[in-house]
């Protein structure tokens, strides 16, 4: 049987939530995600499959940025915009058909990451082609490490401001992962150990980057298990709501737009100085405001819950 495919009207439902997506997917990428979401549901393709199309794309995007040629860039270009659309009809997909997995999250980050990786590598030859000196590979290892700090922290943000504010996303402990993990035995289920363990890593790098989230996770959990609180709730909210504007400078949106420019200036390099200085600091600045909203939330949180009275 076909999956069910939900009607134009109610495109909104397959956001993760309005306040959480930016411009640029509100008005283009959700809208064409949608249409491609309704195709492939059609073909009843699972989302899992979009997501590694949506790769394909992004690679053939990657190696086109190898050459200076306007021609192939702008080819490269549009593979990368059809790439990025994908990225997002899988997820709307995943929850037009109710198919949301733990798996499918890992497998949609890991893809995100090897597509940028292999633009990295390509733009890396790109500038050794026009005589660059060796010592760039440095600076491009720089770069991409600070690249996935920025989107792992970015992502976790959203994660957190869906998790407590909508109650609509899994906001992992890395300690809960580890007891999965050690539950699960390698010769028998390797595909789900090998999943725990990329969820743990990323797990574990975002608890170390935003600490105070994932303290707020385990007293809220403590304190009011799934009936949190809506004064907590829209407090949260009021914190987040003006950080996502900043914080969507590290995500994919803007990079794709600052990677265009530069490419159709034939700057690439800059790419890489500009992750390592401006998105960096960027990235300082918001942890610290981070913690700061952390802080005062963990207060609230801590708070005895009122005893109800007859």
């Amino acid at each position: 049987m076909a999956a069910q495919i939900a009607r134009p009207s109610v495109v909104e439902a397959t956001y993760k939530v309005r306040e959480a997506e930016g411009v640029l997917d509100l008005y283009f990428y959700r809208k064409v995600g949608f249409r491609l979401a309704q195709f492939f549901a059609r073909l009843e393709m699972s989302p899992v499959s979009v997501t590694l199309l949506g790769g394909v794309f992004g690679l053939l995007a990657g190696h086109l940025y190898y050459y200076r040629d306007l021609r192939f860039t702008c080819a490269g270009m549009a593979l990368h915009v059809l790439a990025n659309a994908l990225d997002n009809a899988d997820g709307q997909l995943a929850r037009m058909t109710g198919k949301v997995s733990p798996e499918g999250r890992i497998i949609d980050g890991i893809v995100d990451h090897v597509i940028f990786a292999n633009i990295y590598l390509h733009l890396t030859l790109r500038c050794l082609a026009q005589g660059a000196s060796p010592a760039i590979w440095f600076l491009v290892a720089a770069a991409a490490l600070s690249h996935a700090v920025q989107a792992g922290a970015a992502d976790y943000f959203r994660n957190a401001f869906l998790y407590f504010v909508y109650g609509r996303a899994q906001l992992d402990s890395s300690a809960g992962l580890q007891l999965d993990y050690q539950t699960v035995d390698w010769r028998r289920q390797p595909w789900k150990k090998l999943m725990l363990a990329l969820s743990l890593v990323f797990t574990r790098q975002q608890e170390t980057l935003t600490p105070g989230v994932n303290q707020l996770r385990s007293t809220v959990d403590r304190q009011y298990g799934r009936g949190l609180p809506i004064g907590l709730k829209m407090h949260y909210r009021e914190c987040a709501i003006p950080m996502f504007r900043w914080w969507g400078f590290l995500m994919t949106n803007t990079r794709m737009i600052l990677l265009f420019f530069l490419l159709l200036i034939d700057r690439p390099i800059w790419f890489f100085w500009i992750e390592l200085t401006a998105f960096n600091l960027l990235l300082i600045w918001l942890l610290v405001r981070q913690t700061g909203m952390s802080r005062s939330l963990l207060q609230m949180a801590a708070e005895p819950a009122p005893v109800p009275t007859n």
